[in-house]
Formats: C-alpha cells, structure tokens, sequence
C-alpha cells in the first residue's frame, strides 16, 4: 500500500525525476497534476498516465489525495506548504525548502501543531554512494579527514527560468550551493562553525551566478564552489591523512555522467573504482522514506531540523560569511 499523491506545479524535476520515482514505488500513485496552466498540467499527465489536471486550490482540497510534492519557486514553497498542511495534505517540497532559516522555524512549528510528515527533498542523502561514503570516513579508511573540496556548476542564461529570478528564489547558492554543503555534513555527521564566501551577484538576474566558499568544521575545511554561468561540473573530494576519495557524479548523474566512487589509500596502496551507475534511485529511495513515515512512523532520513542546519549555511553565505554557532 502506498499513498495517493498530488504533484502541485509541472516543473521539469516532478516530470524527469519524482513523478517516475512514485510510480516504481508499490502501491504508490499520482492521481493529480496542478499548475496555473490547464494545458501544461494535462500535457505532463498525459505523458504519465495521469488523468486528472486541475488548479491547486481544488487539488488541496481532495478527499483522494493524502500527499503533495512541491515543486515551485522556492520563493512561493513556504505559501503553498502552508496551504497543503491547512488542508491536511503531507508534504514532500523541492529543495531549497525555503528562502531563509526563519520560514523553516515556521513549518517546524506548523509541522508539530499539525501532526503531519513535512519534509524537504534533499534526495542525496538516499544514495547509495554516500553511504558508502559515511563508512569509509567512520571506519577511519582515509586516516583522519583534513579537506574536502567540492563543486557543482551549469551554464543557464536565460533570464525567464526561474534559477535566474531573485525575487522568485533564484541564485547558485540556494539551487546548487545546497548540495556540497549537505553532503559534507550528512558523511561526516558534523555540523560547521564558520564561513567564509566571495560571491558574484549578476545584475540583469539579480542573482549569485558564483559563489567560492571557505566552510570550517571541527578538524577539517571544506572548500566549494557553486556557479549557474560556468561549464557543467560535478565533484566531490574528501582528503584524509592515509588516503582519499572522490566522487565523479555526487548529485545528479542523469544530466552529467554515471556515478563512481574513486578510492586511492596510501597504507595499502589499495586503489578501487567503485561504480554506483544512475543516481535514479536515490529518487525512488526518498519516496519510499517519505511513505514509511506517513504510513508506518518512521524516521525521515532528513527532517526539517536538517534542513534548518543547511539553510543556516546557505544565509550565512549570502550575507557574505559569519559565524554559524
């Protein structure tokens, strides 16, 4: 048994990445599709094999529909959240959750008062390469971890898409920024106490097209770089005194190259190729999470207090570094 969900906005990631991922899930189906435009919101049903398209306001107030996914502006994710939660929906929302830490304290309060699953679709956290992430830095296989260094970038320049809108949430800090950060925090279960970061703000956007940041942590620094004007690139490296490994494809392997973990040792002089293929199934995985905890109680692998620790990160940034104790 699985729930009935909604997909409330047609945004490309709910046709490429979520609407799949519910459907391989058992029991689980989409049995409505909302946005502002009647004939986009049929089109993309169409194209799954869902019937029904309708506004989002009829959508919310469905008997047949337990949970929504949100794929909206970030800009417009804490308005619509609150609606679905008023409505008595669960709600999955598209990464960044929110524009700033004060509207997630907000839908942590709304959350408990509700009795609701809340939760941001950080869908990195279920992959299976940085489990084997986690384990390699716990076990102590690269010594004691020193740096980690990473990057996300693409190349978007069109001022309609609403990466590159300010005012609707826009930036490589808030898309993309998300993502090193999330990663380190999640391998290694530590949380950092300062930032440093130079960012470029593009004046026609009105938006961060580069950001180069400097993160402290207890025992290690790690350094990122995240841009939407830059040729497309995906990494992560966590250096340690015995060894290192990296990833070749962390975040989305759809859109860049298949997944595979390089681990180099220098005790054993062990080298291993790792391959983890496409990075679909962290998708399928969130979903499969987000269910067992409306359906059986189950812990959320990321709850919005993690959110609310990696969105710290994210103002602190853009407002140009800090403290972040």
């Amino acid at each position: 048994m699985g729930l009935r969900w909604g997909i409330l906005g047609a945004a490309s990631i709910a046709d490429s990445a979520i609407i799949p991922a519910i459907q391989a899930n058992s029991g689980s189906t989409v049995v409505s599709i909302a946005s502002r435009d009647p004939d986009r919101a049929s089109a993309l049903g169409k194209k799954h094999g869902v019937q029904r398209g309708e506004t989002y306001s009829k959508m919310l107030a469905s008997d047949d529909v337990d949970a929504v996914y949100i794929p909206l502006p970030v800009a417009s994710h804490l308005e619509w959240i609150k609606h679905a939660l008023a409505a008595g929906k669960h709600v999955l929302c598209e990464k960044p959750l929110a524009m700033n830490c004060d509207e997630i304290r907000e839908l942590i309060v709304l959350r408990d008062e509700s009795k609701l699953v809340c939760a941001e679709g950080m869908m990195i956290i279920h992959n299976p390469q940085w489990k084997a992430a986690m384990d390699l830095v716990s076990t102590g296989a690269i010594g004691e971890l020193k740096r980690v260094d990473g990057c996300f970038s693409y190349y978007l320049d069109d001022p309609s898409s609403i990466r590159n809108q300010g005012k609707l949430g826009g930036g490589a800090l808030r898309d993309i920024g998300v993502y090193p950060v999330a990663a380190t925090r999640i391998v290694t279960g530590l949380e950092p106490t300062h930032l440093e970061c130079i960012a470029t703000v593009n004046d026609q956007f009105a938006t961060d097209t580069y950001a180069d940041c400097t993160v402290q942590f207890p025992g290690f620094e790690l350094h990122f770089y995240c841009s939407t004007l830059m040729g497309r690139r995906q990494s992560m490296v966590f250096h340690g005194t015995k060894g290192w490994f990296e990833f070749s494809a962390p975040f989305t392997s759809a859109r860049y190259r298949d997944a595979e973990l390089i681990l180099r040792r220098d005790i054993d002089g062990e080298f291993v190729v790792r391959h983890f293929g496409h990075t679909r199934v962290q998708y399928e995985r969130m979903i499969a999470n987000f269910e067992q905890a409306v359906l059986a109680g189950h812990a959320l692998a990321y709850p919005l207090e993690s959110s609310l620790l990696n969105q710290r990160v994210i103002d602190v940034a853009l407002a140009g570094g800090g403290t972040l104790l």
